[in-house]
């Protein structure tokens, strides 16, 4: 009997300290207590741990978010800080894979929620299964090929995702739902044109943490079922000229390959292997095909290379200048260069083919 009133003075303190920390989002006549319940009991997936990933992850976890899986193949380096607001200088200095810096960031924030890092890059191979379980995904990436695979994945799994990008000055932003909207393809086709990047043009980080918390406030719309005042169109803006302009989302197209026909083409295209050159980066990413051990790799190159290590990633400045960042999955970066021939020599010289 004592057992039993202990057991529901801790689940009544428990309960307290909940209404606590979420009373001031449960004042919102919108979310109220049911859409908070609606919050706590949603999985919500976030690819790219960039600029938009990190604030739109501070959001998602202070508002009560359930269940947080976030999805990135990066380290964080100086250059983040600018704008990436869940990073530190310490994260730098201990090559923390940013997925991983942001756990340890976002389990300060709010303890009670469950965040699951995933350092990989996202391929047609892997989406499906890293997707698998989400109520709803946030595009926090940086290319309109990522975004066109998971614009493809959550069509044809029927989930919610959100579209946002930040370049410079400018930023856009929409919601696409499978069965009421077209798809982001709809939009852009296939997305072949490079554009301008974050890494050629430069960003200023309030364009970002706009963007991101309009991804983040369409997010908890969808997490609660406010349908009725979901942004229905494309999000344009320019902070530094004062400049906004939203456009209606086109119909769905029967003659598009994801919402149309549901041929998914980015889930079939054969990509994950080839060497990708990442943009105004100086880096190119060569994805093996098998797992790396770091510590028999680290073994290896230390006769000839200067190594920096930590669980999850392996550094090594090379004799001939580069540097190889090296990841367990099998993915390594070559920095220094953007020749993918040359890349791919240094790859098959230390790390073999």
């Amino acid at each position: 009997m004592e057992s039993s009133i202990t057991d529901r003075q801790q689940i009544e303190q428990e309960e307290r300290k909940r209404r606590e920390r979420y009373s001031r989002q449960m004042l919102f006549a919108p979310i109220g207590e049911s859409g908070q319940r609606k919050i706590e009991a949603a999985t919500v997936v976030i690819v790219g741990m960039g600029a938009l990933g990190t604030v739109i992850a501070n959001h998602m976890a202070r508002s009560g978010v359930g269940r947080l899986r976030i999805i990135d193949r990066d380290y964080v380096e100086r250059s983040n800080l600018q704008r990436q607001m869940l990073y530190d200088e310490e994260d730098v200095l201990q090559v923390r894979p940013k997925v991983v810096a942001a756990e340890r960031r976002l389990k300060l924030i709010n303890s009670d929620i469950a965040i699951e890092p995933v350092v990989s890059h996202l391929t047609a191979a892997n989406a499906e299964a890293l997707i698998d379980g989400a109520d709803l995904v946030l595009d926090g990436t940086d290319n309109f090929g990522t975004r066109l695979l998971l614009n493809d994945v959550c069509f044809k799994h029927g989930i919610p995702f959100i579209y946002g990008g930040s370049v410079s000055s400018n930023g856009m932003t929409a919601v696409f739902v499978p069965g009421q909207t077209s798809c982001l393809r709809c939009l852009l086709g296939s997305g072949d044109s490079v554009g301008e990047t974050c890494d050629t043009v430069g960003v200023i980080s309030p364009i970002v943490d706009i963007i991101a918390s309009l991804q983040a406030v369409e997010a908890l719309k969808v997490i609660v079922g406010a349908s009725s005042v979901q942004r229905q169109g494309l999000l344009s803006m320019d902070v530094w000229r004062n400049q906004t302009m939203e456009m209606k989302l086109p119909p769905p197209s029967p003659a598009c390959p994801t919402c149309g026909l549901h041929q998914y083409p980015s889930l079939h295209a054969d990509t994950a292997a080839r060497p990708v050159t990442l943009c105004g980066r100086e880096t190119v990413q060569i994805s093996g095909l098998r797992p790396i051990d770091l510590a028999q790799t680290a073994e290896k190159l230390s006769r000839s290379c200067t190594l920096t290590s930590n669980p999850y990633l392996l550094r090594a400045e090379l004799p001939e200048g580069e540097r190889l960042v090296i990841f367990p999955d099998g993915r390594v970066l070559v920095q220094g260069t953007e020749d993918l021939g040359r890349a791919q020599s240094l790859y098959d010289r230390y790390i073999g083919s």
